[in-house]
């Protein structure tokens, strides 16, 4: 199985999401906020299409790709998870590098926030994304689903009914 820009973006938000994820176990189509966040992505910037590509490296799909600026433009709801969007985004980034296209660099947008956030993919984070893609398959091939941690992004996960079915509410998510 090949990383995907969901996966990576899956290791930094939870892992038991990422395993469940990539383990077929697919809640997303569940969700209202998932729905909400496909509505943004698909009314935002229509015009988008007729000026950038779509481009397929493997299993990987860059929904918009500026190939006169280089530029991979990446649509999110929120900047809740902003960490994990940057390296969803460097990822892709990498993976165009290793396609063989250089000088390409992302943007993140937030259309509800009206704010964009440049990406770019150093030396150090190049290292880095190589540490995280074995985590991540490590993680992926386990045998064993990992333990759920409440975090407070649980409540607005896919996955939190799954995960705390019968659970007490202790108010932490």
């Amino acid at each position: 199985m090949q990383i995907t820009g969901t996966h990576i973006n899956y290791f930094f938000t939870c892992h038991r999401k990422l395993w469940l994820f990539a383990n077929g176990i697919n809640m997303e189509h569940t969700s209202d906020l998932v729905s909400s966040g496909k509505l943004i992505h698909e009314s935002t910037y229509q015009q988008r299409s007729e000026r950038f590509k779509e481009v397929e490296l493997g299993p990987v799909r860059i929904d918009f790709y500026d190939t006169a600026n280089r530029v991979i433009h990446e649509v999110k709801k929120s900047d809740k998870l902003e960490n994990s969007h940057k390296w969803q985004v460097r990822y892709y980034i990498w993976l165009m590098e290793q396609a063989g296209v250089e000088g390409v660099t992302g943007l993140l947008e937030y259309p509800k926030l009206r704010h964009t956030e440049e990406v770019f993919l150093t030396e150090p984070d190049r290292e880095e994304l190589r540490f995280i893609i074995s985590e991540a398959e490590k993680l992926i091939h386990s045998d064993n689903c990992p333990e759920a941690i409440k975090m407070q992004i649980c409540k607005n996960c896919a996955y939190n009914d799954f995960c705390w079915c019968g659970e007490a509410d202790d108010g932490a998510a």
